[in-house]
């Protein structure tokens, strides 16, 4: 009894078995998972209570060690630990820099003094006043660049894109993402130009551009000049385009006339309705006028009709494209079929290549009355 007594309770004591685990698919949590993969909850830690604490620390300057010379008797107050952190240049500077006493001291030139404050707050509080912002965008863009801050340097060329672009400052915005490696803005300041480049080669900036920097401006000149044959071979393709189309969109329509027949016009073995709706097809008023001229017309001779020699072309052009002219409706699809045979080779394949880019205009290979088959 004692035996079965203590074998009972030493399983009623035994530990719960941990639980299987997972598939070992990776050997770390997924990028927003935490390990037992739950979603990490994002908060924001850089509360408005923080922010308001380091631009106090700014403007107070407590405690400051180091202090900036602006160039114009101007001095700002900082803190080495965090302008060495935010800039890497200003920490090798600090390093540098010559100590007096518990303090250093730094200068930043060649900007106005307010810029640089601009920027200093910056690097304390990622804040900024749009208004200071906008007056001194240009120096604030060498700024980040010279001293290696990406994030405020993200900041101008955001605000530049987005509004501060004019016909007066797009050359020298342009000339200063070059220098500050900034390739999106310098993208978008090139595309401005070729856009306005009327406008802006009357400006000021221009002008200057011209004698300061005469390899950039004949560069421009000839991305102008690319940018037109580009235009016009677009406007070239896209008319070649539209005349293939309507090429496509005669044959719908005369295999239409010919097979269904459309109102007043068809085949002798179908009833027409006068009555019926407009017809969906859009060439097929023209081709209905062209057949009956046709039909009608008493100057069938070489260098004759110019329109009974265009409804010729559009008979041989369907019968490349046909894919059965044994039942075909429209009249001489086998007649032409044969004559292909007879017919010299450089003919042949001038129509061939006219056929595979109808086709490809309109991506119709797999239409019942069209096919590559032939071509």
């Amino acid at each position: 009894m004692a035996g079965e007594e203590s074998s009972h309770i030493a399983q009623n004591l035994a530990p719960v078995p941990p639980p299987l685990p997972l598939p070992a698919t990776r050997g770390y949590a997924p990028k927003g998972l935490l390990p037992n993969r739950t979603p990490i909850r994002k908060q924001n830690s850089f509360s408005r209570a923080t922010r308001d604490l380091w631009e106090r620390l700014f403007n107070e300057g407590y405690r400051a060690d180091v202090f900036i010379n602006t160039g114009t008797g101007g001095i700002i107050y900082a803190h080495a630990s965090i302008l060495g952190e935010a800039s890497p240049v200003l920490k090798g500077m600090i390093k540098k820099s010559r100590k007096r006493g518990h303090q250093r001291s730094i200068s930043i030139r060649g900007v106005p003094p307010d810029a640089v404050r601009v920027f200093i707050r910056f690097l304390y509080s990622s804040s900024y006043e749009p208004e200071e912002l906008e007056r001194y965008i240009f120096h604030l863009l060498v700024l980040s660049h010279s001293y290696v801050v990406p994030h405020l340097k993200r900041v101008c060329e955001r605000w530049l894109e987005q509004g501060l672009l004019t016909v007066e400052n797009v050359i020298d915005t342009f000339q200063l993402a070059l220098l500050c490696d900034a390739p999106r803005l310098s993208l978008i300041c090139h595309r401005f130009i070729l856009k306005n480049f009327k406008a802006i080669s009357a400006t000021e900036g221009w002008r200057i551009m011209k004698y300061s920097h005469p390899v950039l401006e004949k560069e421009i000149a000839e991305s102008i000049d690319e940018e037109k044959s580009r235009q016009k071979e677009r406007t070239r393709k896209l008319k070649e385009r539209k005349n293939y189309l309507q090429l496509y969109e005669a044959m719908e329509a005369l295999v239409h006339i010919c097979r269904d027949g459309c109102r007043t016009i068809g085949p002798h073995d179908k009833v027409l309705k006068e009555d019926q709706g407009p017809c969906s097809y859009a060439m097929c008023k023209a081709i209905e006028l062209l057949v009956r001229h046709f039909a009608g017309c008493k100057m069938r001779v070489p260098g004759g009709c110019i329109h009974c020699k265009r409804m010729w072309q559009l008979l041989e052009l369907h019968s490349h494209l046909c894919a059965n002219p044994d039942v075909c409706r429209v009249p001489l699809c086998r007649n032409f079929k044969q004559w292909r045979t007879k017919k010299d080779k450089k003919d042949d394949i001038k129509w061939r290549i006219l056929v595979r880019k109808v086709l490809r205009t309109k991506s119709i290979s797999g239409s019942p009355f069209f096919s590559l088959e032939f071509v």
